[in-house]
């Protein structure tokens, strides 16, 4: 393989150019869904849809980027790499590859987590008609998370009562109260909404339209932010015992972790897009990962977040101060180095290679 860090790109436009034009080397017929708003460049925004191989296939390797936007930097690079490097040759003949660019194109334009509305993605694949989860801790610590003022002082203040929550409930349970999802803050961090977003809505019409004969899938969602830096951990949602976790083991053995076992670094995620896929397709038998590079350490992803979350609700993005801000997410999201990108392609090759194989015997 080349060098990876080649297939990575700088910008939204730059990175969706590079995908499309690998996809149309690979023969991949590419669907387009427009997004109503436009880049922070003015350019349009999309998620695209690119198969190869047949339209009916009953077996198919699903593979997503950009559900958190500003993470699809690494996730298209890691796409594109692997359509470049032919690496989806290894498919058999009745298995279609699928491959989402940007599930959320404006938060990768912008360079934020979120999306257009402030909706966290991976919190937003809930029930709408039945009641949304609470998050009372969330609550308690929201003065905290989101002040109005964003200065070393604030900074201090939020750190002091996040250890102190520490302190009385654990660690653990301060982190599932930070990020688990919360849907009562609109001006909030890992806010889910109150509806389907359109990335939600324009994802379903993909399964409807595309995946409905499937019965055999596994998907892998790219993210970056969590865990040793460059490491991809394979976090599975799926409780064990289940027909689901079973299937996820049988390809990737007991190299995976599950927030339901206490053994992933991702907190226990309320209507993430993994359970959106699954409940989406009844008729299939699903191993669903989220595919999680490590960056800089937790407490720096979280105050990169935080900070974020203040300049568009409070700053300006444009001054010195907005776009240190928008740097240091950038850090926290895609530490782009030539060895962290070589990481991330072997990690990713490996599991989409090991996913392959298990369906060549479904």
């Amino acid at each position: 393989m080349q060098h990876a860090e080649t297939y990575f790109s700088d910008r939204y436009a730059q990175a969706r150019s590079r995908f499309l034009a690998a996809a149309e080397a690979c023969g991949a017929e590419v669907t387009t869904y427009a997004h109503p708003l436009k880049g922070r460049e003015g350019e349009d925004l999309a998620m695209e849809l690119a198969r190869i191989g047949p339209a009916h296939a009953t077996k198919a390797l699903l593979i997503l980027s950009g559900t958190h936007g500003i993470e699809g930097y690494c996730g298209s690079g890691t796409q594109s790499a692997w359509l470049s490097e032919g690496a989806w040759k290894k498919r058999s003949e009745d298995t279609a590859i699928f491959l989402v660019h940007a599930v959320n194109p404006y938060g990768f334009s912008w360079q934020r987590r979120v999306n257009e509305d402030n909706v966290d993605l991976n919190r937003n694949f809930v029930d709408f008609a039945q009641p949304l989860p609470a998050n009372p801790g969330y609550a308690e610590l929201v003065a905290a998370l989101c002040p109005k003022t964003w200065d070393e002082e604030t900074q201090r203040a939020g750190q002091i009562a996040l250890d102190a929550y520490a302190a009385k409930h654990g660690a653990a349970a301060m982190i599932q109260a930070v990020s688990g999802g919360q849907y009562e803050f609109p001006e909030g961090i890992f806010y889910g909404g109150q509806a389907p977003s359109w990335s939600r809505r324009s994802l379903f019409d993909i399964l409807d339209r595309h995946f409905m004969q499937v019965r055999t899938l596994a998907v892998v969602d790219l993210h970056t932010g969590l865990g040793p830096k460059g490491y991809g951990e394979r976090i599975c949602d799926a409780k064990r015992g289940s027909k689901e976790r079973t299937w996820t083991e049988e390809l990737y053995g007991d190299d995976i972790t599950c927030f339901y076992d206490g053994t992933s670094v991702s907190a226990e995620i309320q209507g993430d897009i993994l359970i959106g896929v699954t409940r989406a397709l009844p008729q299939a038998l699903v191993s669903a990962v989220a595919l999680e590079f490590g960056t800089v350490p937790r407490e720096e992803v979280r105050l990169a977040n935080r900070a974020d979350n203040w300049l568009h609700l409070y700053g300006d993005v444009t001054s010195e101060r907005g776009q240190a801000i928008k740097a240091q997410i950038r850090d926290a999201f895609y530490p782009k180095s030539a060895p962290w990108c070589e990481k991330v392609t072997q990690r990713a090759f490996e599991t989409f290679d090991l996913a392959l194989n298990a369906l060549k015997d479904a």
